[in-house]
């Protein structure tokens, strides 16, 4: 009897579930609602001919940190760009704070904050491999390295609370070591400071000081989908485009007699469509929350971005902001329902690296700013004058651009509930609630199907980690047996 499996969602945790059933010998079909498959490692010309914008997420550092994808080997299938500048964040009248791979040479450049730098970052930098084995895995299990884990939580109650902060009566004296945490920390989408935002805001820095740094695919994330689809057909998969699943009543999957499983790269709320799911477990996905919104603007430049620092053109990720209080103060005003004038700016300039990205002498720039759930803003001109304030005449240099309000997003994308692109809210409660608080939180109540989406531990990032532990667990339930990476890939 053929054993076969269906997943909803071709992001990178659908396809890792998908790789990982079909060479456990299952026939495996991906369903994608988009024209084109990969979800948020999409890369598209949404400008001009020529010019190649990520639709979803730009930089991968955890990408090759991931378990998941260092035993599908990823490094090796796909050509990464390691920048020698992890990520930098201008500062007014031409000063940057620049966090070079070298963390000695990123301590350096802080003046007096340097010994800081290096007491906060050097220690989870150099166990680099047990944080991210901790923060990977269910945070509901004992850590395998519990001194990195103390380590890491108390850096994270220093830096993301009021209280932590007053008790260390500033951990950093210069603008620029404030700035370099306070641009990681508003990756998270979160009210600052948050012990939520600092412990993904740690990590990220840490990445930056390790191994590969803050790296990304030559040509864009659109090489990861690719090579997780071309490991998919040669076991057998296929991945159907076009094919948007509105609802989950009437349909037959789940029944593991006849070898059937389901499994979601969804938002959670796609189970509220079954007609047979137990009201107490409805409920308490209708407590699952997401977060605010995303709205992003893609440019196509004729030629670089003008920095007033030249270190800053070196750098292809850049946080745009100014000094911490005013990140701060433009994370907690979306957390109060409205937009900074001068808002926290995400940006990534690919070109810099990769010359395969925009015709030669060309460039292109990938930049969103976080918005209240729901917005319509078009955040193009924010953006623009965020960058004109460090990058005097980066508007002269706009050949054409994209834009897509938060509220647009969930038309790209059926998972970003209201612009939400990290599957929920970040808060401590919903690192361990994600979406439901279990030992084993990809299962769903309905036999045979399966949760694994960013919605599901460890949550947000482009790892395939969720749709790993959707897949395995699926696998248990129907053999007994736990398999792990190396029964599918070898050591």
């Amino acid at each position: 009897m053929t054993r076969r499996a269906t997943i909803v969602g071709s992001g990178p945790n659908g396809l890792a579930a998908a790789v990982t059933l079909a060479r456990a010998g299952y026939e495996v079909r991906v369903l994608e609602a988009a024209s084109t498959a990969g979800g948020g490692t999409r890369t598209a010309p949404l400008t001009l001919r020529g010019f190649q914008h990520d639709v979803g997420s730009a930089v991968h550092p955890a990408a090759l940190t991931s378990a998941f994808f260092r035993a599908f080997g990823l490094r090796d299938r796909i050509e990464w760009i390691r920048p020698e500048v992890s990520y930098a964040h201008p500062l007014e009248r031409g000063q940057a704070a620049i966090a070079w791979r070298d963390l000695e040479r990123t301590a350096d450049g802080l003046g007096r904050d340097a010994g800081a730098w290096r007491a906060v970052l050097r220690p989870l930098a150099s166990h680099l491999e047990a944080l991210v084995g901790f923060t990977s895995s269910q945070l509901l299990r004992v850590p395998r390295h519990p001194v990195t884990v103390i380590r890491y939580g108390l850096r994270d109650l220093q830096l993301g609370t009021r209280a932590g902060r007053a008790l260390a009566r500033g951990t950093f004296s210069t603008p620029q070591a404030d700035a370099l945490l306070s641009g990681v920390f508003a990756h998270a989408n979160a009210p600052l400071p948050s012990p939520a935002a600092a412990a993904a805001g740690l990590l990220l820095a840490a990445h930056a000081h390790a191994g590969d740094g803050w790296a990304y695919p030559r040509g864009g994330a659109q090489a990861i989908a690719d090579a997780l689809m071309a490991d998919l057909h040669e076991h057998g998969g296929i991945v159907e485009p076009g094919q948007q699943v509105h609802s989950l009543e009437g349909l037959r999957w789940g029944d593991p007699s006849a070898g059937d499983l389901l499994l979601l790269d969804t938002s959670p709320y796609l189970l509220l469509t079954h007609p047979d799911l137990p009201p107490s477990y409805a409920k308490a996905l209708a407590r699952y929350r997401y977060g605010h919104g995303v709205a992003k603007a893609d440019f196509a430049l004729d030629g670089p971005i003008p920095w007033t620092n030249p270190d800053v053109a070196r750098s292809p990720t850049v946080h745009l902001g100014g000094l911490r209080t005013e990140v701060e103060d433009s994370e907690n005003a979306v957390a109060r329902g409205r937009v900074s004038d001068r808002p926290y700016v995400l940006a990534v300039q690919p070109s810099v690296l990769d010359d395969s990205r925009a015709p030669a002498g060309k460039a292109v720039l990938w930049a969103y700013i976080h918005v209240p759930a729901g917005s319509t803003l078009d955040p193009t001109e924010l953006i623009v004058r965020q960058v004109e304030r460090f990058a005097p005449g980066f508007r002269d240099r706009i050949l054409a651009s994209h834009a897509v309000a938060a509220a647009q997003r969930v038309s790209l994308s059926p998972s970003d509930i209201g612009g939400d692109i990290l599957g929920g809210a970040f808060t401590m409660m919903q690192a361990l609630r994600r979406p439901i608080l279990s030992p084993v939180p990809w299962r769903t109540p309905l036999r045979g199907v399966y949760l694994a989406s960013a919605s599901t531990p460890p949550g947000p990032g482009v790892t395939g980690m969720p749709g790993w532990y959707a897949a395995r667990q699926a696998l248990h339930d129907l053999s007994g047996v736990r398999i792990e990476l190396a029964d599918l890939f070898g050591e």
